[in-house]
């Protein structure tokens, strides 16, 4: 499977959870498959969804989903730790691990050759790390929501993109649709 066919098959699990979207193909595909306002779409800020997330799950009790890729992570270690440190039970760190970076035509990361960020997580601390493959993430995400524990899933999938549109909601609209969804 790819990232595309992954959100599909979990958007509704997604659904109505507070959900912060990675930067790029990321954002646009879960635009397309199921826009609505308690997703917050990444448009400019490669490597920062899990710490927006994050950042979000400390400041609310609301569960809330952070979808990232293996390329941002990578961009963005120092967040691993900083999640491990100050665990929150409504925050999930889904990293979407398909060993490139997508947005910009593919190139490998090192996550796709010998750095497992499964490993990397449970270095820095992180309790509960799962790694799964990419047909099992709807079970392993529900299965982390019931638990109520911070989780980490790196999900291992194909690397691969849909042909998606670029996202035209002005992102003050964005945030503001995203922030009432928030108090709601």
């Amino acid at each position: 499977m790819i990232r595309s066919e992954i959100l599909k098959e979990i958007a509704p699990i997604l659904n109505p959870h507070l959900v912060v979207c990675n930067i790029g193909l990321p954002s646009q595909e879960l635009h397309m498959i199921d826009d609505n306002a308690s997703n917050f779409y990444m448009l400019g800020t490669m490597g920062l969804a899990s710490s927006i997330g994050f950042g979000l799950a400390l400041a609310q009790p609301k569960p809330v989903i952070a979808i990232d890729g293996d390329g941002s992570v990578l961009t963005n270690l120092g967040t691993l730790p900083t999640i491990a440190n100050n665990s929150t039970g409504n925050f999930i760190l889904m990293i979407i691990d398909n060993g490139s970076y997508g947005s910009t035509g593919d190139q490998p990361t090192y996550a796709g050759k010998k750095t497992s960020l499964t490993k990397v997580a449970e270095a820095c601390g992180c309790d509960r790390v799962i790694e799964c493959q990419d047909v099992d993430t709807g079970k392993v995400l529900q299965e982390a929501l019931d638990s109520g524990e911070m989780t980490i899933m790196v999900v291992k999938c194909d690397s691969g993109n849909a042909k998606m549109p670029v996202i035209t909601m002005d992102p003050v609209v964005i945030k503001d649709r995203f922030m009432k969804a928030v108090r709601a």
